[in-house]
């Protein structure tokens, strides 16, 4: 566990404005904050605190924030104070202060950012949740990408985190994965059948044609040979095959999403299967609670927005009042011929996550699933009696570029480029870290040349360059011999006085700003802000690199100077611990040396 800098001084300002106006309502005090200032000439930190006050005390905040600077320029290491604008306060620290995060980094190591402030709240992420219908593809990555990293952006700040994917196995798309399977599995066998006779026989027509199929088929015919045809590798009744065939499809398919997850660095502790909540009968209990709680009703909708008359099919249903919960209007729980609509099989499993003991749950969807939010939400709030919340992050559509160009689709899958040929292409660290260069809710292209060039617009290879120099010059000092030892242990209780230039002191103030941004990212439930954070540490370490170039003084290894030498090296090692610490967060390896 590491102190943030900022939640110190917080309560210092919490201190004064409790003696200064001691009936503030709590409410008030909780949006209180103490930030980085905009500027570093304005100083280190700044508060709201005398602009939130102002209504409560009745007084102008020009006043009160007046009083909050009389405070505290008495406390300890705040070597100025001001107020400023409408209002805020700005604190500058001594150098003193912001050198003391130093030590605390190399003693901690990568834990530095880890916080309590999750308060052990268990949390379930649920993400990917993809259709077992084929190889995972691009539309798949950004979400495994923004869920993973913001399950264990959560789990540094503090909460009991859990990591799921729920298997959607039971609708009609799966039926589909059978009979395409079964397609495969005769031709295996050498049926004389064309596709477009086969295709006649099934429900829907062929829908997935793609080439991934066809080692599962192999090993249907490895397991049964045969047994599942008519003679001549003809098409047996289909009460004969389909269990089989759908049961062994959807058994490779996850092993296949899980191969490929992995290469993505992506593990999950719970695999849900829809198909084993409706056997379970999760489902009929959640709908029996809502009937038990007058939720439910036999009632008719009235035709969706831009559908004409004879679109529309005017009939009692099974109807939940989300109406009271939020939602645009009610919605059908049964469809026409009596079976669950998605809607009532997802309250289910929302109500089963509960049970299981989640006390947040937060699910990972694609933006084309932002209309199915507010409807999901009430229902969440319905089956749980208002006690466990349920938030959603939507993650927009990733282009895949080449030469400026959109990629071709991938032979294998059929119709859509796979997440394994953009892994094979690129590498993990890349595509996790690209992925998280944007909010998830903004559209991105992902460009296949850029994030492989050694560039400084390339972000991937600007934090890894960083963490590679600072690793090169620690290398070097411990080759030297001059330093002493490199170590954390032996670099922790050094000197640091010497640290002092202006880039000096700006790296040590973004190097304090990590643990305030670890739990702020993740309230916030925003781990893109991992990458912009990293982005600006390595900007203040190369920039202190250059200045270097051109002032010997602020060189890092100066045989003449092995005090001050020691000192920077302290600073470099500590960068180095927390670009590993936000890497880790983003699930990315740091490199120790750029090739």
């Amino acid at each position: 566990m590491s102190e943030c800098l900022f939640q110190r001084y917080r309560h210092h300002v919490l201190a004064a404005v409790q003696g200064l106006l001691p009936d503030v309502p709590e409410e008030t005090l909780a949006r209180i904050e103490v930030t980085p200032t905009r500027d570093p000439s304005h100083g280190d930190m700044a508060t709201n605190a005398a602009l939130l006050l102002a209504k409560a005390a009745r007084r102008k905040p020009a006043d009160i924030a007046a009083d909050l600077v009389a405070v505290l320029a008495g406390v300890e290491g705040v070597a100025k104070v001001a107020a400023a604008g409408p209002g805020f306060v700005n604190i500058t620290l001594s150098p003193a202060v912001l050198r003391s995060v130093l030590p605390q980094v190399l003693a901690v190591g990568e834990a530095y950012g880890n916080s309590q402030a999750g308060q052990g709240v268990r949390t379930n992420v649920e993400y990917v949740s993809a259709n077992p219908t084929g190889p995972m593809h691009v539309g798949h990555c950004r979400g495994a990408v923004v869920g993973d990293a913001l399950a264990n952006l959560l789990a540094k700040a503090g909460f009991d985190v859990t990591k799921e994917f729920y298997i959607n196995d039971a609708g009609t798309q799966v039926k589909a994965l059978a009979w395409a399977t079964y397609w495969r599995y005769l031709q295996a066998l050498g049926t004389t059948l064309s596709e477009e006779e086969f295709a006649a026989l099934t429900p829907n027509g062929l829908q997935y044609k793609g080439e991934y199929l066809i080692p599962v088929a192999e090993a249907l015919v490895a397991e049964f040979g045969g047994k599942l045809a008519e003679d001549g590798a003809r098409p047996a009744p289909e009460k004969t095959w389909l269990e089989t065939v759908r049961g062994f499809a959807v058994a490779h398919m996850i092993a296949a999403i899980k191969e490929d997850l992995a290469a993505l660095g992506v593990h999950h502790d719970v695999f849900t299967s829809e198909a084993q909540v409706l056997r379970d009968g999760v489902v009929e209990a959640a709908i029996d609670r809502l009937e038990k709680q007058g939720l439910l009703y036999e009632g008719v909708l009235e035709p969706p927005k831009g559908k004409l008359p004879d679109d529309w099919e005017e009939r009692e249903q099974l109807l939940f009042r989300s109406t009271q919960f939020g939602d645009d209007v009610d919605r059908p729980l049964k469809k026409s011929d009596g079976t669950n609509t998605y809607f009532a099989n997802d309250i289910g499993y929302h109500a089963d996550k509960a049970g299981r003991g989640a006390q947040v749950m937060i699910d990972i969807w694609g933006a084309d699933h932002g209309g199915y939010v507010k409807r999901m939400k009430a229902a969440v709030r319905a089956v749980t009696n208002d006690t466990v919340p349920l938030e959603v992050v939507l993650c927009q559509i990733v282009h895949i570029l080449r030469d400026g160009q959109p990629v071709k689709m991938s032979k294998r899958a059929g119709t859509f480029v796979t997440l394994r040929d953009l892994i094979d292409e690129v590498g993990k660290d890349a595509v996790r870290f690209t992925m998280l260069t944007r909010k998830s809710d903004a559209q991105m292209e992902f460009d296949l040349d850029l994030v492989v060039a050694q560039q400084r617009d390339n972000p991937v290879f600007y934090v890894q360059y960083a963490h590679a120099r600072c690793r090169s010059v620690l290398r070097a000092a411990q080759e030297d011999g001059a330093y002493g030892a490199t170590t954390p242990e032996a670099l922790a209780p050094v000197a640091l006085d010497a640290l002092s230039s202006d880039a000096e002191m700006a790296l040590i103030r973004r190097i304090a700003e990590w643990p305030r941004l670890v739990e702020a990212a993740a309230h916030a439930r925003e781990p893109h802000r991992i990458a912009f954070y990293l982005a600006e540490l390595a900007g203040d370490f190369h920039s202190l690199w250059n200045r270097g170039r051109d002032d010997t003084t602020l060189r890092f290894l100066q045989p003449d100077a092995p005090e001050a030498s020691k000192a920077r090296l302290a600073l470099v090692a500590a960068t180095a611990t927390v670009i590993r610490s936000g890497l880790a967060v983003m699930g990315v390896e740091p490199v120790e040396e750029m090739r």
